[in-house]
């Protein structure tokens, strides 16, 4: 890496930085200072506004960088994550947005608590939430350090280790500073700059095989030393039973889980109404749609163009495939073109990271302190002492989630966002589906749904090839590993939707006949709705 590409790629960088700051800034000297201004930006979006923010959400490092990067190292199995993150907004449009806009606040234990004793549940959701929201933040700890290892010309450990506690510290500035209305705005910049730049890359791409889509595919199969088994499922996922099974599960956590992914839900609020919480999902879904189809362009041709040798060369994972590709489509290392579209890619990709960051940070800070400490304090406490309890929370998520990325930095982002989706759907996606839907639920069946999909997939993740046992493991030199698969969901959902269901039927708490009818009412009509 050339020196002009360090200080060009920095410049645009900074530039960004520089931009979300000044909005942030700007942000915090309008802002009133109340909880719906701090977790819901006042509830002032409009459902373009909003679905660009959701897609600047929801389109991360995990997608940019880690779901090109397995394309470009194992083809077709790779397009299982484009398709179980488009996917899963189906679930998210027809089961979720409109119903918790109607039922809830600002988190997703408000939606539980309308109907049940407030305080476990609470505790139990606000937990939940939190430990989904650090395991997205590490993948963006680790796509950042992966970026900056790249931009610097090196894999030094101490540049990747300062990279991660720079991300951290911006987005904790982000969330302490501007609340969820700067969060929105750096959102909805850093969407059309992220659209912007893959449809250049793509462009490009097309351009190079004249538009002849078939021969991108046959010399992306030619160049990976794989073949006609390069584009046929199985590259990964189908050696044994035991990466079919894997399979099986990381498909069903990619699909379900977006609906219990906190920062997902919480974006639901910022939005006058209900209807406006469904538009915004459309357009949601339209552009991140397209963004997948294009990932999935940019993936092959870093194969074909590149080869999968040197996107491994580069980050054994293959989290910088696509800042490679930008430089070889620009002209090559030490081209004028080559080092402006890296430089570009970089800055977009920087963007991306930090913007989801600061959504996921302000969601868990959310949780932190809108339901753990307002359930554990007592009563007399002041409403806007809760804004300043988030605020302190977010420096704690923050050094947690650095701690974590520095310990995981070797591992693929798409590949850690799959667990945190994993999690989310064992243990928030069971609650949230039984207390809309479900007349007889009652509070120990939401508490028992829970941690009986928390705990599991936590547990199992431990005992899983990831931590130990194998060469590409946290921990390689221990072997503490008793579960094969390496994506818990297989398990670990059934288990949350069945812990729920046993902790009711065993329950001798009597339904609220009344406060479920009013909550089926509200969720249906927006009757009541915040």
């Amino acid at each position: 890496m050339t020196e002009e590409h360090q200080t060009l790629a920095l410049l645009l960088f900074s530039a960004f930085v520089a931009v979300t700051l000044g909005i942030t800034t700007w942000v915090s000297r309008n802002r009133r200072g109340s909880a719906e201004e701090f977790y819901a930006g006042g509830r002032l979006f409009s459902p373009m506004e909003n679905g660009f923010a959701i897609a600047g959400d929801y389109m991360s490092a995990a997608s940019f960088l880690g779901v090109t990067g397995l394309i470009a190292l194992f083809g077709y199995d790779g397009l299982l994550y484009v398709v179980g993150f488009l996917v899963a907004w189906l679930v998210v449009l027809f089961l979720v947005a409109e119903l918790v806009r109607n039922c809830g606040r600002f988190t997703l234990a408000d939606v539980v608590a309308a109907r049940m004793r407030e305080r476990p549940v609470r505790i139990a959701a606000g937990t939940s939430s939190v430990t989904v929201s650090v395991l997205y933040l590490v993948a963006q700890m680790v796509g950042a350090g992966s970026l900056v290892a790249l931009l610097l010309g090196g894999t030094s450990d101490a540049a990747r280790a300062w990279t991660v506690i720079g991300v951290g510290a911006l987005m904790v500035i982000y969330v302490s500073l501007g609340g969820m209305r700067a969060t929105t705005w750096i959102q909805i910049v850093k969407a059309v700059l992220l659209l912007g730049g893959t449809i250049a890359l793509t462009v490009l791409v097309l351009m190079r095989f004249h538009g002849d889509l078939n021969r991108l595919l046959l010399t992306a199969a030619e160049r990976s030393g794989h073949g006609a088994a390069f584009l046929a499922p199985g590259l990964k996922y189908g050696g044994d039973w035991t990466a079919r099974f894997d399979f099986i599960s990381l498909g069903l956590a990619l699909v379900l889980g977006t609906a219990g992914l906190p920062h997902i839900l919480s974006r639901f609020y910022t939005v006058p109404t209900a209807r406006a919480a469904r538009r915004s999902v459309v357009w949601a879904v339209g552009l991140i749609g397209g963004f997948y189809l294009m990932t999935i362009v940019l993936g092959f041709g870093a194969a074909a163009i590149l080869g999968p040798d040197a996107v491994r060369d580069s980050n054994a994972a293959g989290n910088t495939a696509v800042p490679l590709l930008a430089l070889d489509l620009g002209g090559g290392a030490g081209s004028t073109g080559g080092t402006v579209l890296f430089a570009i890619v970089a800055a977009v990709a920087f963007a991306t990271i930090l913007a989801v960051v600061a959504g996921i940070t302000l969601a868990s800070s959310a949780s932190v302190a809108h339901d753990l400490y307002a359930s554990l304090r007592r009563r007399s406490g002041k409403p806007r002492s809760e804004v300043a309890v988030a605020r302190v929370a977010a420096v704690g998520v923050g050094a947690v989630a650095i701690a974590l990325g520095l310990l995981a930095r070797d591992l693929n982002v798409a590949f850690l966002v799959g667990l945190a989706f994993a999690v989310a759907a064992s243990a928030n996606l069971p609650v949230l589906l039984y207390s809309l839907f479900w007349r007889g639920f009652t509070t120990r069946g939401a508490v028992w749904a829970v941690y009986g999909g928390l705990v599991p997939a936590v547990v199992l993740v431990v005992l899983s090839p990831v931590v130990s046992g194998s060469p590409d493991s946290l921990f390689p030199g221990i072997d503490f590993q008793y579960f094969p698969l390496q994506n818990p969901g297989l398990v670990s959902i059934p288990l949350g939707f069945l812990a729920g269901w046993l902790g009711t039927v065993t329950s001798t708490e009597v339904p609220d006949e009344v406060k479920h009818a009013e909550t089926e009412v509200r969720s249906l009509t927006g009757a009541g709705a915040a």
